[in-house]
């Protein structure tokens, strides 16, 4: 029995489709308020078969502050894939954000050594890894410095790695994986997925920064063959490409048929912008669209290397930046009935 947790986030519904599809069986937590029907889309973007699919899931409430909960969901499990996080860069979020990703971990590993599970694989992220001097890749064994830059989400990813290396060391054999910024679909409103949303609706800034990204379909692929291979006690950072958010939103809007972002937001619009959009939050309770942590990692710039998982999988062919964020583009067309 596999065990999935963040089953309706953009990684687990996709890891979900592929694990059910290939005949394994499947345990997926999810919270009481969870709405699965986001899984289920997800499901029909790729299969006649979803509904029935989709049933094979064994579906389980529980919550990662809840050892208990944790305990029972991994009853005869031999595998975890713990794709569950929280993802903010509201600095009222931070605390309970460092409860979910690091404590929460803290509880699935200590759950996943006492019921003796063979395997644990954790979804980190690039934000856990520190970052290359200038004009180098970051890698795997790029060294992280404590920084004020350091948003509290990259803070708390880290603190939820070091759970799972500690996990390691008493034992339980982990795969880390650490996915660039994820292209895909499903829930619109959700993390990455959001992007989406704010190109269909037409950008008219673009920023100077750029990032590695990668396909949500590489990205369960890999965690797959990775728990499926005898590799253990190892991270792998996942990256197709590097490119500039100018390029990638380009592509999105050529995709969509809207104009071009034409305008250059710099740090000092950026900086305008978040502040006049923290404003408007304290008058209208509104979530911000940017905030000081976003405006930062949209002008920055970091490359990525993929050598490692590569070397591990030299047949492994990562869906290009272009092709993904146009088959995405399409998935968002026909949800919208285009």
């Amino acid at each position: 029995m596999i065990l999935v947790t963040g089953g309706t986030g953009l990684v687990g519904t996709h890891l979900l489709f592929d694990l059910v599809s290939s005949g394994k069986k499947v345990r997926a937590l999810k919270r009481n308020s969870s709405n699965l029907s986001h899984v289920k889309k997800v499901f029909s973007y790729y299969s006649n078969d979803s509904e029935k699919l989709f049933k094979n899931i064994e579906w389980i409430d529980a919550d990662l502050s809840d050892v208990f909960s944790l305990l029972d969901s991994m009853d005869g499990v031999t595998e975890v894939y713990h794709c569950a996080a929280m993802v903010s860069f509201e600095k009222k979020h931070a605390a309970e954000m460092m409860k979910v990703n690091i404590a929460g971990t803290a509880n699935m590993v200590n759950a996943a050594l006492e019921k003796g599970v063979k395997k644990f694989c954790h979804v980190s992220s690039i934000a856990a890894i520190g970052r290359a001097e200038k004009g180098k890749l970051t890698s795997e064994e790029t060294f992280w410095k404590s920084s004020p830059d350091q948003s509290n989400y990259s803070i708390s990813k880290y603190g939820a790695e070091r759970e799972v290396w500690r996990a390691a060391e008493e034992g339980l054999n982990v795969i880390v994986v650490n996915p660039s910024l994820i292209i895909g679909g499903g829930n619109w409103t959700q993390s990455s997925s959001n992007m989406f949303s704010s190109g269909y609706s037409g950008l008219k800034f673009y920023s100077s920064g750029a990032m590695g990204f990668v396909d949500v379909r590489d990205v369960s692929k890999l965690m797959i063959r990775l728990m499926e291979s005898n590799y253990s006690n190892q991270r792998y950072l996942l990256n197709a490409e590097n490119i500039s958010f100018k390029k990638y939103f380009e592509i999105m809007h050529l995709a969509f048929g809207k104009p071009l972002p034409s305008i250059k937001a710099g740090k000092f619009l950026s900086g305008f912008a978040w502040r006049a959009e923290k404003i408007k939050t304290m008058l209208t309770g509104m979530p911000p669209l940017i905030t000081k942590e976003t405006s930062r990692s949209a002008n920055s710039i970091s490359y990525f290397s993929n050598d490692k998982i590569l070397n591990v999988f030299p047949d492994f062919k990562f869906i290009s930046v272009e092709q993904s964020v146009k088959d995405t583009c399409n998935l968002y067309l026909k949800d919208l009935g285009k």
